[in-house]
């Protein structure tokens, strides 16, 4: 069984102390580590590391005042809590300057201390979030284990976001996200319905009170909630089964719905050119290796 074995950090950032909130975010990892040792991967909330003070209270300057460059000498301390703790670290987004744009970027960095990957939101919640857009979707795999794509928050609204990453072969996605509103609601149906359309995992990590809402969740590829938190600081741990996600695609969700075989059936014959007439079917993970 290919297992990966999740944390996802319901927690709050310390309000414009980005160093107050790294230095606690260390030891809420290293907790982890030493209270869920099985533990191989800690996601974090939206804009965790940059502090933010919540979005729709947020002054224009600040994400200017607070944007890192990567890689840079946040994801070196990163690079460093990694190699000390032996996880995959997904430190929720920060504000990421590049030229003249800012942008919410998620990071991925190694066990090893490396920065595997960075993801730029290509969905910025407008009017009220101010970032530059990205402007492609981003998959990283673990070794032994499997693929796995990233989102954030708002990304989800829109269902090319998840049908890319699974196209891209993601088998899990992972959501950091930062609602404060009652809207948060919708976006656990969403999650449900990213999980079930595309036959995926989601992880999906929101900020705790009183920062945003919490309600973070894990849902399964059938669109099934393995865990759904309250409002205030947990710690959600969860292993997924990513053979799972072979299953369910081969035999259905609850053993009924074969999508997947369904678009290499009939999708050939649809004029969907939002596929550029490529492959429907999710890209191989190569993760048996």
């Amino acid at each position: 069984m290919r297992e990966l074995c999740v944390a996802g950090l319901q927690t709050a950032s310390v309000p414009g102390n980005a160093e107050a909130t790294f230095k606690r975010t260390a030891e809420q990892v290293r907790r982890i580590r030493s209270t869920f040792p099985a533990t191989q991967l800690v996601l974090m909330p939206e804009l965790h590391l940059s502090a933010v003070e919540g979005l729709l209270d947020e002054p224009e300057s600040y994400p200017d005042q607070v944007a890192v460059t990567l890689p840079g000498p946040l994801t070196d301390q990163l690079g460093a809590l990694a190699s000390e703790t032996g996880l995959w670290l997904v430190s929720g987004t920060v504000y990421e300057r590049h030229g003249t744009d800012i942008y919410n970027t998620a990071l991925v960095v190694g066990p090893d201390g490396t920065l595997v990957a960075t993801y730029r939101k290509c969905f910025p919640w407008q009017p009220y979030e101010r970032t530059t857009p990205g402007d492609r979707f981003v998959v990283f795999d673990i070794p032994g284990v499997g693929r796995i794509g990233l989102a954030i928050c708002y990304d989800l609204h829109f269902p090319e976001s998840a049908r890319q990453l699974a196209w891209l072969g993601a088998e899990v996605v992972l959501q950091p996200s930062l609602t404060p509103t009652r809207d948060r609601d919708i976006e656990l149906v969403l999650t449900r319905a990213a999980a079930i359309y595309n036959q995926v995992y989601v992880v999906s990590i929101n900020a705790a009170a009183p920062l945003a809402v919490g309600q973070s969740t894990v849902v399964d590829p059938e669109g099934l909630v393995r865990q759904l938190a309250g409002p205030t600081e947990e710690v959600l741990v969860d292993v997924l089964d990513l053979d799972r996600v072979d299953l369910v695609r081969r035999r259905g969700t609850l053993g009924l719905n074969r999508t997947w075989d369904l678009m290499d059936a009939h999708g050939p014959h649809l004029d969907l050119p939002m596929y550029g007439g490529r492959s429907y079917r999710p890209r191989p993970t190569g993760a048996s290796g």
